[in-house]
């Protein structure tokens, strides 16, 4: 049990890899010396987040972890709940099913209550598929917008294809968005089809993996590369 007079444990932000990779490709030594010593952990998928700590730290005893999940069925009452072993003393990691901790990712609503409880959020240096495919794309850097999945209905998607474009030609604003990855082919599709000829459409998919694609192009040039998107993780950039 805790000291009850030992002050509150700090919540690590765990990122992981973007793929199947050997983890020290691309993660500093400071996660796994961080996955070493933290026992406790808030994850979206426990299996797959057991796998990656065993994969990153062989030797870690698995029976002693307490892992907690937190994913989309998450009650908002339970997520303060969470952080039970922080006010206990003991360091908590959030671990993310791919990239970032808090980025597109459900841990951002215990980074939330993190702060109203003074307890201290570190976040560690890891992979992230927005910035990786900013960095890569030639777009504006400095004024960009990550705006997540776009609509499903057909009509819905196409204008908010317009409407990111023309905010990107009336701003210069990087548009970043993301489709599920067995949609991948026709939102491209859809994107060749809606966006202007001369505006810029960047595909970024499989990124830090073997397999990694990045090109920017001009919609207008896209029909003659030959690309299959279905189901490899991929991020779409726009810039009008």
């Amino acid at each position: 049990m805790a000291d009850s007079n030992k002050k509150s444990g700090k919540l690590y932000l765990i990122p992981t890899t973007l793929g199947e990779n050997e983890p020290l490709e691309v993660l500093p030594i400071s996660i796994k010396r961080a996955v070493e010593r933290i026992d406790h952990f808030i994850v979206e998928n426990e299996k797959s987040a057991r796998r990656f700590i065993k994969k990153i730290s062989p030797r870690k005893s698995q029976p002693g972890l307490h892992i907690s999940v937190l994913n989309k069925y998450t009650e908002a009452e339970e997520v303060p709940l969470l952080l039970k072993p922080c006010t206990e003393g003991y360091d908590v990691g959030i671990v993310s099913e791919a990239g970032c901790p808090g980025i597109a990712d459900p841990g951002s609503a215990v980074v939330e209550i993190a702060h109203r409880k003074k307890i201290q959020v570190v976040p560690l240096v890891g992979p992230s598929s927005i910035i990786l495919a900013v960095m890569a794309s030639g777009m504006n850097g400095q004024n960009f917008a990550f705006n997540g999945y776009l609509p499903i209905d057909s009509g819905e998607r196409k204008r908010s294809i317009k409407r990111l474009e023309k905010i990107s030609r009336d701003t210069g604003q990087t548009q970043l968005f993301i489709e599920t990855p067995y949609r991948n082919d026709k939102l491209l599709a859809e994107l060749i089809k809606t966006l202007h000829p001369n505006t810029r459409l960047c595909i970024a998919c499989d990124l830090t993996l073997a397999s990694e694609f990045i090109l920017t192009q001009t919609a207008g040039e896209w029909p003659d590369t030959d690309l299959t998107l279905h189901k490899r993780p991929a991020i779409f950039l726009v810039q009008g």
